[in-house]
């Protein structure tokens, strides 16, 4: 199993270009089976989950061919052959989930395993399933199963118990071939989420108030295929901000939307750092007023729950009392007990980590939860005294395109090493 092996202590200086939006990319990839034909889609990354949701909808029936060195995927759908999607397809990833719209729009029906994914706590599909209810599907639940059935989905109005980034999309998937008009209220507002929108619209869905919590949604006959760029990542984006931050070099980001990561340039500006944009691009630089700061995560535009683990590290090697307040997940604090072992002064209250910065973290042998704590041990490593070693990076692949390769483009010192007993 690989394994990265980092030394840490080297400013990181350079450029990096960034990837497109994982959480865009998955559902406007099932969104491709709405619509007869050849979708191309543009700025799609080249990771795990990627591959994955790409294996789903060649079960149900549509033909693939991605070519990962211009990141361009081409879906072509002929005819669904399934609506049911088994266990072993879902298990590693809760974004199967989203072919529930696609499938009960187009095919009336649709089974789908209780999904899997990263352990950061609660994430209930129950939103989806009301939504779908109050469209017109009946639900049974069955041997770890979802079965949806609907003679046709109707136009509704529904309000959304929280806000959901998953159900938001999901709703919209299905509500776009729906009898008459849907209006979904609490809406998650995610750059994602109006990606997902802007794709379906130009296959021909009518919505209105994408990028507010109300979305309106006229159902039409039929969407037609067309060809789409994804939108950057964000969380990337801010990620690859924080390693340069933490490593007190220089770090300029391409490819990128700078409102998207607003919360983020505003946090860490509040610390003292020097930060610089334009209209694609985003800069941060070391100053000697660094400080400590509180942060809370807020659905969007507030600040992004996974960057809260890249974030605490960074407060965690900054001076003064750094403050985390995790309103999302109720177990996103995984990371905690392996940034402790690198030398990390944080206690947790509840849903409140308090950080008290240290001048350096010292290299351990640390292992990944999760994607987004994994991220925040790789960051920990690149400020470290010594040798870090991080095993099951597999949770990293799963967001992460090449994440080893960009890092060393811009001067770190990380190794990604086949084998090994972890």
């Amino acid at each position: 199993m690989d394994y990265y092996r980092i030394q840490g202590g080297t400013p990181l200086e350079g450029s990096v270009r960034i990837s497109g939006a994982k959480n865009a990319a998955l559902p406007i990839i099932v969104a491709s089976l709405l619509a007869d034909g050849e979708t191309v889609l543009e700025n799609v990354p080249n990771l795990m989950d990627i591959r994955t949701i790409i294996r789903v909808i060649e079960y149900l029936g549509a033909r693939t061919e991605f070519d990962t060195q211009r990141n361009l995927l081409r879906i072509r759908v002929e005819s669904l052959k399934n609506a049911e999607v088994p266990y072993e397809l879902v298990k590693t990833m809760r974004a199967s989930i989203y072919v529930m719209g696609p499938l009960l729009a187009r095919t009336g029906e649709s089974t789908v395993s209780l999904p899997g994914g990263c352990a950061i706590g609660e994430r209930p599909v129950d939103i989806h399933l009301s939504g779908f209810e109050a469209m017109g599907a009946r639900i049974d639940l069955e041997h770890g199963n979802i079965r949806a059935s609907a003679s046709s989905l109707s136009g509704a109005q529904f309000a959304m118990r929280k806000v959901s980034v998953g159900a938001t999309a999901n709703l919209m998937m299905a509500a776009v071939l729906a009898k008459g008009t849907t209006v979904l209220e609490n809406c998650a507002m995610e750059p994602d989420v109006v990606d997902l929108g802007s794709f379906l619209m130009k296959m021909g869905a009518r919505i209105s108030g994408l990028g507010t919590d109300r979305i309106e949604i006229e159902g039409v006959e039929k969407l037609s295929p067309v060809t789409y760029s994804v939108i950057p990542d964000r969380i990337e984006a801010g990620t690859f901000l924080i390693a340069g931050a933490i490593t007190r070099g220089k770090i300029t980001i391409n490819g990128v939307i700078p409102d998207h990561i607003a919360a983020l340039l505003g946090t860490l500006g509040e610390m003292g750092y020097r930060v610089e944009s334009g209209n694609d691009w985003v800069s941060v630089s070391p100053t000697n007023r660094i400080t400590g700061t509180i942060v809370r995560t807020h659905p969007f535009p507030g600040f992004p729950t996974d960057l809260q683990a890249p974030i605490m590290t960074l407060g965690s090697t900054s001076p003064g009392l750094h403050v985390v307040i995790e309103t999302i997940f109720e177990n996103r604090f995984t990371h905690v007990p392996e940034l402790r072992r690198m030398g990390a002064d944080i206690t947790i209250e509840g849903n409140v980590a308090i950080a008290r910065g240290v001048e350096s973290l010292s290299a351990a042998p640390v292992m990944m939860s999760d994607l987004r704590a994994g991220a925040a041990l790789v960051l920990a490593a690149l400020q470290a005294k010594g040798i870090t070693e991080i095993r099951r990076i597999y949770h990293c692949d799963r967001g992460y395109e090449d994440l080893d390769g960009k890092l060393r483009s811009i001067g770190a010192v990380i190794e990604r090493v086949s084998g090994g007993s972890f």
